[in-house]
């Protein structure tokens, strides 16, 4: 059995964002990078499944971007991944979710996976797009948000998290495709025997020239901090006069009390 799993490596959200030069992303200066959140779910229950199947079953590691993204990918591989492709892209940031879709799939298209996990969405665009775009490019049977997942004999059964707290139960056959939420598992810490093995294993580097065959269809016109609005009043005092003057505010700065 042949598995998939793509990640994304996105700034710490901890992280102070500005925008860059041409003010249409952030600027990557003072950023430190890390693997998506949602894509470690991803990778852990490709590993466990991985595990599960034992020596018949290969397990690959995709991540599209410029060099940095190696440090993500070898993270994947000391999880418990095979292998790996690096899709060498320095402009993969000013791709939309289409064209960075389009790039996965031109990759998979040949290589008879039968089953490809994603996280549920990137945690600095958040399109939740690109999984189940993959899905569709290929023609394969896909769920999304999965918060539970069993492998049995070619059928995935898989909880998904719906609207109001409800969970919905779906059955696929492979080849399919599923994105993973919050709360599927708990992400392993790579152990240092496996960090030493990851060094040893196999990256593919491949251009993205020779994958990418789709013109964007949505365009990042803008990117820049909310506009700033008044301060608030922060009230001092005891509570009787504390209450006289925010009943003097709101007689004056409102309709409240009028």
């Amino acid at each position: 059995m042949k598995l998939l799993v793509c990640i994304k490596q996105v700034p710490d959200m901890e992280s102070r964002f500005k925008p860059d030069a041409a003010g249409v992303w952030f600027a990557e200066t003072d950023l430190a990078f890390r693997m998506n959140e949602y894509d470690e779910y991803a990778v852990e229950q490709a590993v466990q499944l991985r595990e599960k199947l034992g020596d018949g079953c290969e397990l690959t590691v995709l991540s599209i971007g410029p060099d940095r993204v190696v440090e993500a990918i070898k993270k994947a591989l000391a999880m418990g991944c095979d292998n790996a492709a690096h899709i060498q892209d320095p402009a993969a940031s000013g791709k939309d979710p289409w064209q960075i879709a389009s790039i996965i799939a031109a990759y998979a298209k040949d290589k008879g996976f039968d089953l490809i996990f994603t996280g549920m969405q990137s945690q600095d665009r958040g399109s939740a797009q690109v999984g189940v775009t993959v899905a569709e490019l290929l023609g394969i049977a896909s769920t999304s948000t999965i918060v539970g997942f069993d492998y049995d004999n070619g059928t995935i059964t898989a909880k998904r998290e719906l609207e109001g707290g409800i969970k919905g139960v779906v059955k696929m056959k492979t080849p399919a495709l599923v994105t993973c939420q919050l709360g599927l598992n708990i992400p392993r810490y790579p152990t240092l025997p496996n960090i030493m093995k990851a060094k040893k294993k196999e990256i593919a580097a491949i251009p993205v020239a020779d994958l990418l065959n789709a013109d964007s269809l949505a365009t990042t016109t803008s990117f820049h901090p909310p506009a700033k609005k008044g301060g608030g009043i922060v009230l001092e005092g005891d509570v009787a006069d504390q209450v006289d003057k925010l009943i003097a505010i709101l007689k004056d700065k409102t309709a409240v009390l009028r």
